[in-house]
């Protein structure tokens, strides 16, 4: 909780802070990689920093924070924060870390508000920062002590023992770790791959099995979108080297996994709805209950480009097939139809965007939503227009969590 008086001028110069935060992160990444270069070289994605998310990301997390602490004192942004932390231990950041960012944030702050930034102004925002920074510490001690290993020793071997193409741009990789872990559908791992330039680079990809010895992961090509002047951007550059050069008895170096968004215990319904490569932590939920023999009324749902781009598409019904209560909803932008036939082949496809208007959704679901954002953001607005609580409704991000972005 903030003290009154830092209370009061973070209230107060929330807004200026809140339209100057964007050029403040942009300002802090600037100088911190100035003089570290090996954080973008070997830590945060240079993807994510060359078009802004993370920065965007970052803005909107500190945004967010300092709002909860004026506007709700009595309460914490828990989800916010476990999702972070989850983030922070699957790269192996460090408490000592937080001073660095301390350092350059703080250095950002007086070079952008300049005659602004005041010793009062500077020293609830202080406040503010450790605040967020003290209880992410404390999140992500406690997920390094569930991992057994010390902190920042995130990183163990693990062979792969299959690849296989899911479609034209999709792999799996089932990998055997060399240190038996267990994990809970729906977390991911992180890879680290050493690239042509001598950099490091650190990419999360949710495990798509159910929980066992061997976990696998599947890989979606990322190629690179067009910027404002038409000029495709460049490629994914982890993706597209696992895709070009990990096989069948190659190594990896993978973090211990972690991930927030579960499959939680019990029985009450569920609603898993996924978009494009989102399928993957659902896939492994999905997985999971038909594993356990799970009795739940379970309603699954994927929308995808088409059917040729549906990654794990069979895998995926067969599962659903095996479950006593379950239904399996799909959709396809493209017009549907199975190969030689010219129509559907069973299993209800439809064509166009997902919309669960007349999906029966029981009392008491619960609903887990992976894919881009705008289909989470659609798909959440659907289910609370219907009723459903927004403390039942879980999402995964891949990549930065813009949807804070955009809030804050």
């Amino acid at each position: 909780m903030l003290s009154p008086d830092s209370a009061a001028v973070v209230r107060a110069t929330l807004p200026v802070v809140g339209e100057a935060i964007e050029k403040i992160t942009a300002t802090f990444y600037d100088d911190m990689f100035a003089d570290n270069p090996e954080l973008l070289r070997d830590l945060f994605n240079r993807g994510n920093q060359a078009n802004g998310e993370q920065r965007k990301a970052l803005a909107g997390s500190i945004a967010a924070f300092a709002a909860m602490l004026v506007n709700h004192p009595d309460q914490r942004p828990d989800l916010m924060l476990a999702r972070i932390a989850h983030k922070h231990v699957s790269l192996g950041v460090t408490p000592e870390q937080y001073n660095v960012v301390h350092k350059y944030l703080f250095g950002a702050i007086a070079e952008v508000l300049g005659e602004a930034a005041t010793p009062d102004v500077v020293a609830a925002w202080d406040e503010v920062y450790w605040l967020m920074a003290e209880a992410l510490i404390n999140l992500e001690i406690g997920l390094y002590r569930e991992t057994r290993r010390g902190i920042g020793e995130v990183w163990l071997r693990a062979r792969v023992v299959e690849r296989r193409r899911e479609t034209h741009d999709v792999i799996s990789l089932t990998l055997r770790p060399e240190t038996p872990m267990s994990f809970r559908p729906g977390q991911y791992v992180s890879v680290t791959v050493p690239l042509p330039d001598g950099a490091r680079q650190i990419r999360q990809y949710s495990l798509s099995s159910a929980p066992g010895d061997d976990w696998r992961i599947t890989v979606k090509r990322v190629y690179g979108e067009a910027g404002p002047d038409g000029e495709p951007g460049p490629d994914g550059e982890v993706s597209n080297w696992l895709h070009a050069e990990i096989g069948v008895g190659d190594e990896l170096t993978v973090s211990a996994p972690f991930g927030e968004m579960t499959l939680a215990d019990g029985d009450a319904p569920l609603l898993l709805a996924s978009a494009g490569i989102g399928v993957t932590p659902i896939l492994a939920m999905v997985d999971h209950l038909a594993a356990t023999g799970s009795t739940r009324r379970i309603t699954v749902a994927h929308a995808d480009r088409s059917a040729a781009d549906h990654a794990h598409r069979d895998e995926l019904g067969r599962l659903v097939g095996t479950l006593p209560d379950a239904t399996l909803h799909l959709w396809y932008e493209q017009n549907y139809a199975a190969p030689g036939t010219g129509t559907d082949d069973g299993d209800g496809a439809r064509t166009g965007l997902m919309d669960l208007a007349d999906i029966d959704l029981p009392e008491g679901t619960v609903a887990y939503l992976c894919g881009p954002l705008p289909f989470m953001r659609c798909v959440r607005a659907e289910l609370l227009g219907r009723g459903l609580p927004a403390s039942r409704i879980h999402y995964e991000v891949f990549g930065p969590d813009l949807w804070l972005a955009d809030a804050g």
